[in-house]
């Protein structure tokens, strides 16, 4: 019963929580706007995750978070560096290749929003037999080395997380 009647709660939690950040103010209305949604959202889309995927290791994926935004405050200064104090022609732009060993779509999908989400590099296209993914360095003097860091800092622990 508990199951049908809140699908997913940790979704449920989580759109609560944005909805208290986009409204900017925690009243009695806005809590219960907000669970509102957090209940109905997922009631709804329920039937479009039948088979909905397990965080294996939750204390990885907390380390994970944490190390992405690490990186995404990182990149942001060096990025703001680059464009501020480096002459345009001396940026190194390239495409790069990373092979994948994520088979989750869902492992996927966070991955490519990680790269991103990162300023510097964007996943520009995910291969059709969806084991490599094409990355855009804003620059980067060693791609391998660019290649090898993503897939150890971020594939590694998503496959613990996901698979």
């Amino acid at each position: 019963m508990i199951q049908r009647l809140i699908p997913h709660p940790l979704l449920s939690i989580m759109l609560t929580l944005v909805w208290l950040g986009l409204v900017n103010k925690i009243t009695l209305g806005n809590l219960l706007l907000g669970l509102l949604l957090g209940l109905a959202v997922p009631m709804v889309t329920a039937p479009y995750w039948p088979n909905r995927p397990t965080l294996r290791r939750p204390l990885v994926a907390v380390k994970y978070i944490l190390i992405v935004l690490w990186d995404i405050i990182v990149a942001n200064v060096q990025v703001a560096i680059m464009i501020l104090f480096k002459p345009r022609d001396a940026f190194r732009s390239r495409w790069i290749t990373v092979p994948l060993e994520l088979t989750s779509p869902e492992a996927i999908t966070v991955l490519a929003g990680t790269i991103t989400m990162t300023p510097g590099t964007v996943s520009a296209m995910l291969s059709a037999d969806g084991r490599a993914i094409l990355v855009h360095c804003l620059h980067t003097d060693d791609p391998e080395g660019d290649r090898d860091q993503i897939k150890r800092r971020y594939e590694g622990p998503l496959k613990e997380i996901f698979e």
